[in-house]
This record gives C-alpha cells, structure tokens and sequence, in this order.
C-alpha cells in the first residue's frame, strides 16, 4: 500500500474537529479519548495510518511491552525526576547561622546526622514543623526570593 503521509497529514490539518470525528470509524472500533482536542485526533489517525501502511510493532517488541506491562517494576518509581542530585549542597540561613544540607542516595545530611527528608532537617533548623521544599525554596509555585544585597551607590 503506497501511502504519501505528508499528503495524509495535509488532508487531515485541512479538515474541522467534526470531518475528523466523522473520518475516524474508518481507522479505529473505540470512539476517541478526546473529541474536542484537534492535535490529538489528528497523531492518532496518522500513527494508524502509517501503521496500517508500514506495519506495526513487531511481535519482540509488543511482547517486552507486555511483559514490562505485568512486572511490578513498572508501577514502581526508580527514579523521582523532582529529586536533587546526590551531593548537592543546600544553605540557608536562620537567625544569622548559615545550615548546609548535603543530599544523599538516600535522604539527607545535616551536622553529620541523616535524615528521611528535608522536613525532619527543617523541623532540626528550627524547632517547628515546615514543608522541607519550601523551607529550603524549592517549591515550584512559591520559590524563596533571595534579594540582591544592597550595595554601595556610586
């Protein structure tokens, strides 16, 4: 089957959310996930129709998906991209001391002690429960200012 997909792509930009909700029975037996969202009707259509003129996955490949599908390894998270990096260093200072926390493989250092989260080394600083993120400023919605010393006019 000889398929031009950038001629397929240009037909399916051409058309309305409602041509491609009309054309999609001709390439799947589910209705879509979405029907109001363009771009998403429009990959998935040209992913099947590229797949129905080049083939599909291979039988190795669909079978390691199943595989890592049903193994445990999956569900669990081996990685939190949202983790610092071991031996980053963090400062802050309360009440004129300077604390310095140093991340671990596994939780943190502060004074020589480890802890499980940067709660428990707040919770060491000052004696009060905190957010360890946003003790430290890494929150992504409310990040710490740091305000630029004032220096000498000129």
């Amino acid at each position: 089957m000889k398929i031009n997909m950038l001629t397929e792509c240009a037909a399916l930009d051409a058309m309305t959310i409602s041509e491609l909700l009309k054309e999609w029975p001709r390439y799947f037996d589910v209705p879509p996930k979405s029907r109001s969202n363009k771009k998403y009707l429009m990959s998935e259509m040209l992913y099947r129709i590229q797949e129905m003129a080049y083939g599909g996955l291979s039988k190795k490949t669909v079978d390691r998906l199943e595989a890592l599908a049903e193994s445990k390894l999956i569900s669990q998270r081996k990685y939190d991209d949202s983790r610092l990096a071991v031996g980053t260093r963090l400062v802050r200072e309360v009440k004129g001391v300077e604390h310095q926390v140093t991340v671990l493989e596994e939780g943190y250092e502060y004074n020589g002690t480890k802890y499980k989260s940067l709660s428990g080394v707040a919770f060491a600083i000052t004696g009060t429960r905190w957010n360890g993120n946003a003790f430290f400023g890494l929150t992504k919605n409310n990040p710490r200012t740091y305000h630029k010393s004032k220096g000498l006019s000129r």
